[in-house]
């Protein structure tokens, strides 16, 4: 036990993302994010006509256009995933609202690799984390996989296809982006991670591993282990499955093992229990994580490994007090989300996740909802090393096959994650109050539960709540969406189920506005402005707080998202929901749910801004947030007044204008516990850059947003600015995005110039891989200082990555002619529809010829257009026997020598397809042939 031991403890010092290193023989996770060639628009197949073509469109690995292995791609654009195209466009007034009048469309993304021969017999499997919105995947010229959500990731086992040494593999994909799932902006792309993974042949299948913790009495508690093996080898085999719990400092807790027997070809599920007493408990204050390592071993050889993080908590749902953690009632103080950010769309790099959670947590917020489809994997990681509460949620309502795929997938992927309380199965859904979507909720619930029986399945529903058969009867928690004057009611009405809102406020202000114009399509920030269905900010708490059965809220929506304007369309392209803007910035809601939120420190904060253009004596309404008991307000050392806080409504005067300072300091039992204050600013002089984080790995993943904002000649902050802003970049990095939190605003997300907008403007800086140094930012404006900022790269290990192979072609589909003892015509001319004269081969092994000494190889291609205008270069490897070049049946070259040897052969330029037959001879019973790749260069 010594040797596994030892090996637990090795794999402790894996990297973030949980592989072991790509030197050893267990599994390797490889990025295969870099190096894709990228063609926006589609690409249609060619016309599928005539017998040879038809005969040959229906085989595999015979995919035409776009999608066929030697496609000539060398003119397309290179490009690193993630990506989002749509957000590197312009805005179009007739392109859908709904999606923040983007164009998306249709795209094709192809990438080469290769694979060391030394990984045959492995297990393959291609991961793609999310593409959005539907797919086509073909692999070597084979269809392999569709995908039906944009949200659902999926795996490709390409074991039996895959080539090896030299030989290229390629993966095309068409994207389409004219589909669509949501009424928000969605994006367009392969717009989250890409995978490689190898593996032995028995092996942990992916999402494998079900490890979550149940309490089962005061101190004890068990993980029950399930881990599904996958055995892709050809025997039975006998396996070791052994599981062991490591605290968070890497001490072994206890471990338990089974040995089984694997079918070939097939999946076993092994159970375990590790059990253990008075583990320290993961919670929103301190989320702490312990690890489950669980190992296959075969014939006393480790096989494979997989590190799955676990944290000990208990959640409960109580119908007339709400929800608890770890049997302490806590208050859902949630925001729901789309994933997009500015600048970058939905293709956000993982360190932005942290800094949005970040930016919550600091506001006060305990939970997320995943509005509305299940988020990224590495967001989910996030919140359960941060604390945040998450509610995820199902894209699609529908129990029909394809689609409960859809929910399985995101149960079993995430079901590990103790951020994780709900699972949603739909959002809004119009049969929610009718026999017919009960039933199909009842069927998708059960899916769930079979999967995980340790959460409660909810629903978000805005109607059908009364109706006699209706979602809520199928749900362990009912979800209101903007259901406040039905709480009541319905919990009179249902005294036994759990309630929380799933979805409230749809308040609505655009940051550092304070005048609603609508024909300026601006909003005021004093949290007035609301849809008809929705209600302030601080009324949708005060009825979720003075509701004991209200478990809490989830608030749309923590930040602003492009796509959906309201309440007005264009010019205005983005929402004004969220409580930050689209980079982050608060917005008064921020400070009004910090009031409302936070207990453990002083909260004050004074809006609007003190720049006000309007003549003295013009009233401006002036608010304060805070937490304290009791507010007082002066304006230029003159008290305005002093009100007592009302904590749900906040505190607000009319102030007669006057240029100078307005400060405002709050009070709990007579004592000054917070001071707040604005002023009256001169003209900008400078400009000042600040990021996020001073430091960032070079790792070519890592980003940082910088803060852009201007300075008067004192150094305060300009809030009214809307200044243009230029930017320079260096050093090993680059700017991805750019921002600046204004709904109305058609300026590029991508590039080096941004304005602000009140004040405020979002740089997203990117390390590049392998990085190192200094990262300098500098920000240029017309007759103002220049700002600078300057962020350490720290070097880091290359994360694991699938090498970028330059295009290609090789011919790697062969005809072989019947065995002739006379020599044939090179040339010679075959039926359309004969199919089996000639016997379709690889290249790579010679082979002996019987009853003969002569065979001509024919193959067909069409040069990429750099060859087709200048020519080029056959390339023939291990050429071995006698032979005669022919192409276009024109003779181009001839081998005299029987020995096997590298034959190169020039090409003239020449439009079309062309089509190369070899002529070989070799003595009677000695091999020859094509025992090498065939490229053309």
């Amino acid at each position: 036990m010594k040797f596994i031991t030892g090996i637990f403890f090795s794999l402790l010092s894996l990297s973030a993302f949980g592989q072991l290193d790509p030197s050893s023989n267990y599994r390797e996770k490889l990025s295969l994010d870099n190096g894709w060639r990228f063609h926006l628009g589609d690409i249609p197949f060619p016309e599928v006509k005539g017998h040879q073509k038809s005969y040959s469109n229906a085989k595999a690995g015979k995919a035409g256009g776009a999608a066929a292995t030697d496609y000539d791609d060398t003119d397309w654009r290179t490009l690193n995933l993630p990506h989002d195209w749509a957000v590197e466009g312009s805005f179009d007034s007739i392109a859908n609202l709904a999606q923040g009048y983007r164009k998306r469309g249709i795209g094709w993304y192809r990438r080469s690799f290769k694979i060391d021969p030394k990984d045959k017999g492995k297990n393959l499997e291609l991961q793609f984390d999310g593409i959005a919105t539907h797919c086509t995947v073909w692999f070597n010229g084979i269809v392999v996989h569709r995908n039906w959500s944009g949200y659902s990731s999926f795996y490709i086992d390409i074991s039996d296809m895959a080539k090896y040494g030299d030989a290229l593999n390629n993966i095309a994909i068409r994207v389409d982006a004219i589909d669509q799932e949501g009424w928000w902006y969605e994006g367009a792309g392969i717009y989250r991670h890409t995978w490689l993974v190898k593996r032995s042949p028995l092996h942990i299948a992916t999402d494998g591993v079900f490890a979550h913790p149940v309490k089962k009495t005061a101190v004890e508690w068990e993980i029950p282990v399930e881990v599904t093996l996958a055995n892709s080898g050809e025997l039975r085999s006998d396996a070791r499955v052994i599981s062991t719990l490591f605290d968070p400092h890497g001490n072994k807790i206890v471990s338990e093992q089974r040995v089984i027997n694997a079918a070939s070809l097939d999946k076993t599920i092994v159970h375990l229990n590790l059990k253990t007493s008075n583990p320290k408990l993961w919670s929103v204050e301190q989320p702490t994580l312990y690890r489950v390592q669980t190992l296959v071993e075969q014939n006393g050889h480790v096989t494979d490994t997989l590190s799955t993080s676990c944290g000990f908590r208990t959640i409960r749902f109580d119908a007339d007090s709400g929800f608890y953690l770890n049997e302490k009632p806590v208050k859902l103080q949630g925001v729901c989300n789309h994933q997009d950010h500015a600048g970058v769309g939905v293709a956000v790099p993982n360190s932005l996740w942290e800094f949005r959670l970040r930016k919550l947590k600091e506001m006060g917020a305990n939970a997320y909802r995943c509005a509305h489809n299940p988020p990224s994997a590495e967001f989910l990681d996030a919140c359960d090393r941060m604390g945040i509460l998450v509610m995820d949620e199902n894209r699609n309502f529908n129990s029909s096959p394809e689609y409960m795929g859809q929910l399985t997938w995101m149960v079993r992927r995430d079901r590990n994650h103790p951020s994780i309380i709900l699972w949603s199965i739909f959002n809004e859904e119009p049969m929610q109050g009718t026999e017919i979507g009960y039933k199909m909720g009842r069927r998708m619930s059960a899916e769930v539960k079979r999967l995980d029986s340790t959460r409660p399945v909810t629903a978000a529903m805005n109607g059908g709540l009364f109706e006699p058969v209706n979602i809520s009867q199928a749900v362990d928690v009912v979800g209101f969406n903007y259901q406040t004057n039905n709480y009541d009611r319905f919990h009179k009405e249902n005294p036994k189920m759990m309630l929380t809102s799933s979805e409230d406020a749809s308040a609505l202000m655009v940051r550092g506005s304070y005048i609603t114009d609508a024909a300026k399509h601006t909003l005021d920030s004093y949290d007035t402005q609301k849809p008809v269905w929705g209600s302030t900010h601080r009324r949708a708490w005060r009825v979720i707080a003075e509701r004991p059965f209200m478990a809490g809220c989830f608030i749309w929506t923590g930040f602003d998202y492009h796509g959906e304007p309201t309440p007005y369309d264009w010019p205005t392209t983005g929402s004004s929901f969220g409580i930050m803007d689209l980079c982050g910035f608060p917005k008064a809601a921020y400070y009004i749910h910090q009031a409302q939120w936070i207990k453990d420190k002083p909260i004050l904060h004074l809006v609007p801004h003190w720049n006000w253009e309007v003549k003295e004596g013009t009233p401006v309404k002036v608010m304060a947030m805070s937490n304290a008991e009791k507010v007082k307000l002066i304006l230029n050392g003159k008290v305005i007044g002093e009100q007592e806080v009302d904590k749900y409504e906040m505190n607000s005067w009319e102030v007669p204008y006057k240029p100078g300072k307005l400060e405002a300091i709050g009070y709990v039992k007579g004592k000054e516990v917070s001071h707040f204050s604005v002023e009256t600013t001169g003209q900008p002089v400078q400009i000042k850059l600040t990021a996020d984080r001073s430091k960032i790995k070079g790792d070519g993943w890592d980003a940082v947003p910088v803060k852009v904002e201007v300075l008067d000649h004192k150094g305060r902050p300009v809030q009214t600015a809307n200044l243009p802003i230029e930017f320079e970049v260096q050093g090993e990095g680059t700017i991805i995005g750019l921002g600046n939190g204004d709904p109305n605003s058609h300026e590029m997300e991508k590039g080096n110039k941004r304005s602000l907008f009140n004040g405020l403007a979002q740089v997203i800086l990117q390390s590049k891989a392998a990085g190192n140094g200094e990262l300098l930012l500098k920000a240029n404006s017309k007759g103002l200082k220049s700002g600078i900022v300057k962020i350490d790269i720290e070097p880091v290990k290359n994360i694991p990555s699938v090498a970028v192979e330059k295009p290609s072609m090789v011919l790697d589909k062969w005809l072989l002619s019947p065995i002739s003892a006379v020599k044939p015509d090179p040339n010679m001319v075959l039926a359309s529809n004969d199919m089996n004269s000639w016997q379709p081969v690889g290249a790579g092994n010679p082979r002996v010829f019987p009853n003969g000494n002569f065979a001509v190889f024919r193959a067909s291609f069409t040069p990429y257009l750099a060859q087709q205008n200048n020519g080029g270069s056959i390339i023939l490897k291990n050429l071995t026997g006698k032979a005669e070049v022919w192409l276009d049946k024109k003779l181009l070259a001839v081998k005299n020598g029987e020995d096997l040897s590298d034959f190169s052969v020039q090409f003239p330029a020449g439009k079309g397809k062309r089509e190369l037959s070899i002529l070989i001879e070799t003595s009677f019973g000695k091999p020859a042939g094509l025992g090498g790749l065939v490229t053309i260069e």
